[in-house]
This record gives C-alpha cells, structure tokens and sequence, in this order.
C-alpha cells in the first residue's frame, strides 16, 4: 500500500494509514505510554502495551525483538514510501511470532525529489510539525525525515511528546551493487498514562481518567537510537546476495499505579519498572533464479541471528508518603534473550496458469535470566529455557486470466512468550515464568485476488488459525499481566476488499472482516485481585477477548486538480474484554470527513487541509485492555475532534 504524501492527516500514527485493510485493526489508543495496539486475524488482541504475535519491520530492519515483543512507536510516517501487510500461512517465513507482519518502507531519494514540510494543529491541544528531506548526491540518494508530535490529550492525564527521526541513505556502486544505511531515534519522555476506566466512569465522563493515575501520576519514557545496513550484490545475471546487520538501544521507565500495600511482599518487583536493551543482529540470504524443468524456478536460502540483553530493575514507586517517584530497589537482573534461524523458499511457475509458492523456517529461541536481588525471602530465581521449531508452509495460485488470481495456501507459526510475558509468574512468586510453552499454529487460507482494466480491485480471502498451547492472560494487577497456557484456540472468518474508481474524479474505497475467535477448551482463571491461583472456568466456545467479530471501513473520495474531499466510516462489532465473556464493550459507527486545497507555487505547492474525526461526535470506546484485574477495560476514543494543516512541497 502506497502512502500518499498529499493527504489531509496529521502523519502522526501509522494506525491513520492502517485503517481499511481487511484483518488488521489498528487501534489509536488516545495514550502514547502504550502505544498503537495492533492485532492482524485476532493475532496481537491480547496484548496490553507495545506490539506481540505481529511482527515488524522497517525498511528492512527489524522492529521486533528476538523474542516477539516489538512497538510501532518509531515508525515515522513522514519519511514512508509505502507499508506492506502480509498476512496468513506466509507470515511464518519471517520467525517467531509472526501471525502477521508489517513492513514500512521510507523511499529512496532520487534527483529532483521533492522536499516538503507539514505542519497541523487541532483539538485537545494536538501540535505537530514535520519535515522530509529528499534528493540524490552523486552515488547517493538521501531521505531524511524529523518529526514532533505535541498533545495534552483527549483524556484527563494523557499528555504527551515525541520526537522522531529516521534517515536512509542508499548508496548505488553500480547496476549490481547497493548498500543502505538507515538510522533511527524516537523519545517520548514522561507520557502520561491515563489507564482505562471501569463501564459507569467511561459513561460517566469518557474523558476522564482513573483516580489512581493522578494520584501515582501513572507515566512511561522511551528513548529509542538503533542502525542498520542492507547490502545487496547481483552475481551474474541469476544470483544475488544480500547481507543485513544491525544494533540498537533502547531504553524505558514506567510508573504503575501499584499501592505501596501490595509490595510489601519481599517477592514483589516494585511498581517503578525501568528497562536497559541493547539488541541487534545480522540476516544473510542467497537468491537464485532459473528454471527446473524448463519452467522459470526462484530459489532464497538463508539464515539470521538476534539478540537481546535486557537490564531490569524495580523499584518501589513510592518514598514514605510521596508516590510517583522512585524508592528502593526490588529487582536486578538481566535477560538476555537470542534466536538462530535457518530458511529457504523457492517459487516455480510449472504450468503457463500455475504456480508454487513453499518454504521452511528452523528457530532455536533461547532465554536466559541472571538474577541479582537476593535477599530473606526473595532467593535466587536465575534461570533460563529453550525454545525451538520448524514450521513448513506451501501454497498453490492459478492465474486464468492477466486479471485474477486464486490461491490456496496452508502453514505452521510459531510463537514463544516474549520476556513481558515471562515476567511474572502466575503464583505472585518472583523471577521468570519459565513453565510457559509456545503457542504453535495451523493455518490455512484460501483466497482470490481481481484486478479489471477500469482499476477496479477486488480480495477476498477465507482463513482459519487453529493454535495449540494458546498464550492467555492468567490474572492482570496493577498494570502486570501473568499469562498461562489453555490449550488450543481457533481464529478463522472471511475478509474482503474493493477499490473502485468511477466518473472522473471519484473513488470507493471498501473493507470488511468477519473474524471468530474462540478457546476450544476449557480452562481457569484469575479474576479478581489478589487472585495466585485461577479458579473460575472458562468454557470452550468462549470468544477471545480483544476481538471485534464484524470491523468495516468505507471511504468515498473526491479530487481534482487542486481540490479533494472524502468522507470515511469506521464501524466495529462489541469486543468481549475478560476470559469469562462477562463484560463487553459496545460495537460502534463513527464517521470522519477531510476537505484539502493545493495552491501551485513557481517551485513546488502549498497544500492546506481541514479534518474532522467522530463528526457526530459518539461516544465509544476505542480499544480494551484485556482482562484488566480491577475492572478498569475501557479506553474511550476521542469526541469530535478539528485538524488544521498546512503542508510545503519543493523542488530543486
């Protein structure tokens, strides 16, 4: 999917141009301590902050650690070309919690780019302001993009702030030779963490925050610095090599609104989390292409290796009477967590109207934790385990005409538990929950895709993910979540598409997703506080919470020469929040309008916008946070909402 650099939006989130793909949902949560919450086929719902079980990528650099976790806040839209969604069987090839994958590619500066700077300001004090840089030098083309993001926030005590930059320069030796170099940096110190709200408080004051983030001014810092390199040789006229390395460090502090009551236990980690990562690792593949039996053949060998080594500490969140700030320490340890893989696919066209799209992944995923905080009553909980698989998928596609294309393919993922989710036992006990297996998936699809000379497109597809060892959340407390393994779940539905341009200045632009996910057996569980050992059933047929059965988006444009408008709708089904179905948050239908203008300038353009979100101005809730132990399941979406913009494009 192609991003438009002319459009009527802030360029703030990626979730803006996420929306009205089939099968993903990409949730602005109005809170940037947690971060967009991404899910692709019910894949990623569970999660409560940051990215799981999707894996991501930018510009060809890992944006997921080793061990699944990853975060979509560094992503600059600014400097983006254009993102990739794969979803289904395919998503294996890419490792380790893949049950879909998310690639954003920056474009390569070329001579006579334009450059350009955009500037907006709306509602609920929102400021941002960014700039891109593009163009070619010699050998060397250039695409330098930075950006600021201001908000006080739709909701009570969500205020926050993000620098970003990110910068690739590709350097073309020759026809056969090219390296990139990208390097990236994102900060957002102290966003306020306004924390979800119980059903009476969201219908009281949607608004509002809980009355615990003030009181422990509940907030997280990032700081983010990584690089990269992509080298890529042609060898001959049939070959290519392909080398990428990279590192990176990042760093994070949050403050949880956990009472001081709770860690008097001298097992408890304290309610001050502050994280020290440093991480990277290096991926070579070999592609080749001919042709077996006469017919053109594509084959890709290769294999990678990651690593993490993660400082955690805890402290208590409080000194005496005064909370929010950092008291004593109680954790020290160090994770370190490394994959190594192996993998090849290979395409072959054996028939004019056939083809055969399979491949294989080997992972070793080991985790490894040296504990440093012993004292009486919190002994030594060093430890590690070892993960590994293998996971085929193959697919068959046939072509009858230049225009259609039908496919089937089928597949296994694989998917251990990242160190967020290993980091709490269950028992309340200390040190890692080294008892977690990975959650292993058959999937399988069959789907079409239409292309008509008019530009009419249409894709469709069936699904099916039947998982075992599903990885659920066995208790949630003061912003920490202990999961545990139930046995399997099934995640299966239908999804479509249509892009349909019509008179002269028009286009329609369609989506719908109709998604069942469901524990197929039954389990225990945790549901109050103070809860260490589940005890309330959760019956098979359950629906996973964190999933909308029925999401759809339209969108009706409108352009000419200088002027476009569109109007968008965005509807979603009630979302089961907790593992017993007992509480849901209500389906809505909310609607968006944008109206743009470009004045054409000697050099370049000047372009203004207005946009306006939730024009009816619904109340509705926006995300969840599953299983959330004191009630608190509710993250309200933004009221009406105002965004004017002004963007400045030129040319050399």
């Amino acid at each position: 999917m192609l991003l438009d650099s002319q459009n009527n939006r802030g360029d703030v989130n990626v979730s803006e141009s996420l929306a009205g793909i089939p099968g993903v949902a990409a949730l602005d949560r109005q809170n940037y301590a947690q971060d967009t919450q991404l899910s692709i086929r019910g894949f990623g719902a569970r999660s409560t902050f940051g990215v799981r079980g999707v894996r991501l990528f930018a510009d060809g650099i890992p944006a997921s650690m080793p061990d699944g976790q990853g975060q979509m806040s560094h992503f600059n839209v600014t400097s983006g070309e254009r993102i990739e969604i794969m979803r289904g069987p395919f998503s294996a090839l890419y490792g380790n919690s893949s049950g879909g994958v998310v690639q954003l590619w920056s474009k390569d500066g070329e001579t006579g780019d334009a450059s350009r700077v955009k500037a907006s300001a709306g509602s609920n004090d929102v400021y941002s302001v960014g700039a891109q840089a593009l163009g070619r030098t010699g050998i060397v083309g250039f695409n330098i993009a930075a950006s600021r993001f201001d908000t006080d926030g739709y909701r009570e005590h969500s205020a926050a702030r993000r620098d970003s930059l990110n910068a690739k320069f590709s350097f073309n030796f020759s026809d056969t030779r090219r390296l990139d170099f990208v390097v990236n940096y994102v900060n957002i110190p102290e966003a306020q963490d306004p924390l979800g709200l119980t059903r009476d408080a969201w219908l009281a004051d949607p608004s509002s925050a809980n009355v615990v983030a003030t009181q422990f001014n509940t907030r997280k810092s990032v700081e983010q610095l990584q690089g990269g390199l992509v080298y890529e040789q042609s060898i001959g006229s049939a070959q290519t090599l392909r080398l990428m390395g990279y590192g990176g460090n990042r760093k994070v502090e949050q403050f949880l609104a956990l009472p001081a009551s709770a860690q008097a236990s001298p097992l408890n980690s304290g309610g001050d989390i502050d994280l020290d990562s440093d991480y990277g690792g290096g991926d070579a593949r070999w592609s080749w292409q001919g042709e077996l039996g006469g017919k053109p053949l594509e084959l890709t060998v290769g294999a990678n290796y990651d690593s993490q080594t993660q400082l955690r500490n805890g402290y208590e969140n409080f000194v005496g009477s005064t909370l929010g700030v950092r008291g004593r320490l109680r954790r020290d340890e160090t994770n370190r967590v490394s994959n190594v893989d192996e993998f090849a696919q290979f395409w072959w066209q054996f028939a004019p109207q056939w083809a055969v799209l399979a491949g294989v992944r080997h992972s070793e995923v080991e985790f490894r934790s040296r504990d440093r905080y012993i004292v009486p009553g919190n002994p030594d909980d060093s430890g590690g385990i070892s993960y590994g698989n293998t996971t085929p998928v193959a697919g068959l596609m046939f072509s009858p005409n230049d225009g259609l294309r039908v496919y089937a393919s089928a597949g296994r993922g694989f998917e251990t538990p990242t160190f967020n989710e290993l980091g709490y036992r269950a028992d309340g006990g200390a040190g890692l929950a080294l008892n977690l297996r990975p959650a292993i998936s058959n999937n399988y699809e069959l789907g079409a895709k239409w292309r008509v000379g008019s530009g009419i497109q249409i894709d469709s597809a069936l699904f099916r993910a039947d998982t075992d060892d599903e990885l659920a959340v066995a208790r949630n407390v003061g912003g920490r979540s202990s999961y545990q393994n139930v046995g399997s779940a099934r995640r299966q539905g239908f999804e479509t598409s249509l892009a349909m341009p019509f008179a002269q200045y028009w286009n329609l632009q369609v989506s719908y997703t109709l998604l069942d996910a469901t524990f197929r057996s039954n389990y225990l569980v945790c549901t109050v506080a103070g809860c260490t050992v589940p005890n309330v059933p959760v019956a098979a047929g359950s629906r996973i919470p964190g999933v909308a059965r029925h999401q759809a988006f339209g969108r009706l444009s409108w352009a000419d020469h200088n002027w476009s408008a569109a109007l968008e709708t965005v509807a979603a089904s009630n979302v089961v929040v907790n593992d017993i179905a007992t509480v849901s948050s209500p389906g809505y239908v909310i609607a968006h309008g944008e109206v743009g203008r470009n004045w054409p300038l000697a050099s370049g353009s000047l372009r203004s916008f207005v946009r306006v979100e939730n024009i009816l101005g619904r109340d509705y809730v926006g995300s969840v946070i599953v299983n959330e132990g004191n009630g608190r399941y509710y993250e309200a979406g933004p009221g009406r909402s105002f965004l004017l913009g002004a963007q400045w494009q030129w040319r050399p």
